[in-house]
């Protein structure tokens, strides 16, 4: 207990002296994660798209040799930066272009230093992600597409990559909280983030482990709330979990029927309300049919006692 009671003061004496420095960190850090995020998103759909554009034996050579070139390009860079280290690739970036220009190439900020770095490694990762949400979607989706006029750019724009970014949002949310946490190498470059925040204060302090604690806390708070917003905007994305038919039998299945693996859908069985509203319109259309049957029954022996009163008359 006397170290925890130890541990507690270190951190109210640090965050005393270096609250400043770590809230800075703190934003710092979020702004280069989510601008980071965004960027290469950006790169991953541009790398997404132009990695699915379809040819044939039948397009002119210079096409398929463009796109073939293209892919082989986008390959490289997907497997160089997916496959390196992210501060490796910040020294690369940062003291390279100096080291191969004799000086007369240097970033004059480590702002654009950072937010490049991190751009383009989450866009090796969001270009194969992109990849795999495009071919997810049902390629009927496409030629339906094509049947009725659209070129690829249109296929693409309001037809599959609408449905493609729904399929890579927990993609997209995973990255953003790796960026949040990578952007910790960017300390060997001089980027003033949160953990930059916390080699000051142990570099002051000699507290080591109670400002790790602090920094533990807070990139753990960091990512939670990440987590939370990610999936508020999925569920927001998902829509509503109730869809209005526009027919009346229950057994014929539309092109605006969803079903969510965690919702019931009007057609589940599982559905209290779908069973019932089944029952009802059962019931109905059984009431209906009794009805009918017994107005021609009826209107049948009307029939009957006409022709007899005739016959009786005629005698």
């Amino acid at each position: 207990m006397n170290r925890f009671s130890q541990l507690g003061l270190d951190i109210v004496r640090l965050w005393g002296k270096y609250g400043n420095s770590y809230l800075l960190g703190v934003k710092n850090t979020l702004i280069l994660a989510l601008v980071g995020t965004l960027l290469g998103c950006l790169i991953g759909f541009l790398c997404g798209v132009l990695n699915t554009i379809p040819y044939t034996k039948n397009d002119p050579p210079l096409k398929r040799f463009f796109l073939c070139l293209i892919r082989v390009v986008i390959r490289v860079y997907v497997e160089i930066f997916r496959g390196t280290p992210m501060v490796l690739q910040a020294v690369f970036f940062y003291y390279g272009l100096p080291y191969f220009s004799n000086n007369s190439l240097r970033f004059s900020s480590v702002w654009a230093a950072a937010i490049i770095v991190v751009s383009i490694n989450t866009g090796a990762y969001m270009a194969e992600s992109v990849r795999g949400g495009i071919i997810s979607v049902d390629p009927g989706q496409t030629e339906g597409a094509k049947a009725i006029g659209m070129t690829h750019v249109q296929t693409m724009t309001y037809v599959i990559l609408p449905q493609a970014l729904r399929n890579i949002m927990p993609q997209i949310g995973n990255n953003f909280i790796i960026n949040v946490k990578d952007t910790s190498v960017m300390f060997i470059i001089g980027f003033p983030d949160f953990f930059a925040a916390h080699r000051a204060a142990v570099g002051a302090s000699y507290l080591y482990f109670p400002s790790a604690t602090v920094e533990m806390a807070g990139y753990l708070t960091m990512t939670l709330l990440a987590s939370f917003l990610l999936r508020w905007i999925e569920k927001k994305m998902d829509g509503s979990s109730s869809y209005e038919l526009v027919q009346v039998d229950s057994l014929t299945m539309t092109a605006g029927t969803y079903s969510f693996p965690d919702r019931s859908s009007p057609f589940d069985e599982r559905n209290p309300e779908a069973v019932k509203s089944v029952q009802r319109e059962a019931l109905r259309r059984q009431i209906e049919r009794e009805e009918a049957l017994c107005q021609g029954q009826r209107a049948e022996t009307r029939r009957d006692r006409g022709m007899t009163d005739r016959r009786e008359a005629d005698r």
